[in-house]
């Protein structure tokens, strides 16, 4: 019934965008004298504004044609190197001689598409071969593939770092860093040549204990029961995923802008004004990053509930009672992976101290393999994106990559 709704209303608001698109691109198109006025840029502004007003459920692209590597500007194509029903291993190939550390970089499967990292993906593959979890909407996933828990969500991780091969290195960001922590702990275990060499966990609840921020408070201020009759929906007809149960990436998109209400009204505020007033680049800015905020993917319910019960409920791994199917992991037995945490002083998604108590789980990883790293001034996605990334944060990843390859 909750999907049906929105897709009712979805279904029912189309039109007026397409229309406002149309309108909008018509004012623009009308001679100069006539499109600058006064009111045909606040037309156009306000159709413009109408036609931004829903949501995507389709992947945008990543736009990384090329990067420069040692110098030189080399071209970067994406390559499928494992397609599994509920997720892809995406290699950023490049045309040079370079050798380069591999790098697996977990994306988040919590409403967002991966091209969230984009900016991570592109900074990274600078200096390292990039492969990257690209999710899979769960919507558009035949039910004939059965469940997808956390238990899937790690082994899946496991599998692709058994197709990138041993000498591999594995960078978290935010979600996936419990499931990260836990994949390479049962490498390690194992002694298998493929646990990673370094471990990078980015402002990931680790230890959500610690801090507890609003979305900590949510979490554990409902019953699971509760979670699973209030946000978990059945996928309609019209899907390849048709009767799927999913928690809805417009309910996880709801319930970050509601967090931040005040910031994201007058940021669209600003847009109007911006796009009246033809700040053409402050508005592209804008349209750009709320094309990719407003891009939202379905999780599997399974996954979603169980990370709610594991990670934000229980705090398995940080009580040491998280288990992989049917065994108990353990981070005591990461040995020879070097460790690195950061955090951002302002993030109110995933606060101070719940990511750096990985090194607590972790005690027989030697000092001179852990480092942990605190940005002053960031919030959750400046850890991951933005000048400080590129110029502050990044710096210490990928010596920590170097040191440990």
């Amino acid at each position: 019934m909750l999907y049906r709704a929105y897709q009712a209303y979805s279904d029912s608001i189309a039109p007026v965008r397409s229309f406002a698109g149309i309108a909008s691109r018509a004012v623009d198109c009308m001679p100069d004298r006539l499109s600058h006025s006064f009111l045909a840029r606040n037309l156009s502004g306000s159709y413009e504004m109408l036609s931004r007003a829903g949501l995507s459920h389709e992947r945008p692209a990543f736009g990384i044609d090329r990067v420069v590597v040692a110098g030189d500007e080399v071209p970067v194509r994406e390559e499928v190197a494992l397609d599994l029903p509920f997720g892809t291993l995406v290699r950023f190939a490049k045309d040079t001689d370079v050798e380069q550390p591999r790098v697996l970089l977990v994306a988040p499967l919590s409403g967002h598409f991966a091209t969230l990292l984009r900016s991570t993906v592109k900074t990274m593959s600078r200096d390292h071969d990039v492969y990257l979890t690209d999710w899979r909407n769960a919507r558009d996933v035949n039910i004939a593939h059965g469940a997808f828990g956390f238990d899937d969500y790690i082994d899946y991780l496991i599998r692709f770092l058994r197709v990138i091969g041993p000498g591999a290195h594995m960078v978290a960001v935010c979600q996936p860093c419990v499931a990260a922590l836990a994949a390479t702990a049962v490498l390690a275990e194992g002694n298998d040549v493929v646990t990673p060499r370094s471990l990078t966990l980015m402002a990931g609840p680790i230890d959500a204990r610690v801090n507890p921020t609003k979305v900590n408070e949510l979490a554990t201020s409902k019953s699971m029961a509760w979670f699973e009759r209030n946000v978990i929906a059945t996928v309609p007809r019209r899907y390849a995923g048709w009767q799927r149960q999913v928690y809805p990436g417009f309910l996880q998109l709801g319930a970050f802008v509601s967090m931040n209400m005040s910031r994201h009204l007058q940021a669209h505020r600003d847009l109007y004004g911006d796009l009246v007033n033809g700040a053409v680049e402050k508005a592209d800015a804008a349209k750009s990053f709320y094309d990719e905020y407003f891009s939202v993917l379905d999780m599997p319910a399974e996954f979603y509930l169980e990370t709610v019960a594991k990670v934000f409920q229980e705090f398995d791994l940080a009580r040491g009672v998280l288990e992989y199917e049917g065994r108990a992991v353990d981070p005591g037995a990461i040995r020879t992976t070097s460790l690195l945490t950061v955090e951002g002083e302002r993030d109110d998604i995933c606060s101070v101290g719940q990511t750096m108590a990985a090194h607590d789980l972790a005690p027989r990883v030697p000092a001179f393999r852990r480092r942990h790293h605190l940005q002053p001034g960031v919030g959750h996605y400046g850890v991951f994106s933005g000048s400080r990334w590129e110029g502050q944060i990044y710096p210490v990843v990928s010596h920590l990559i170097e040191a440990a390859d």
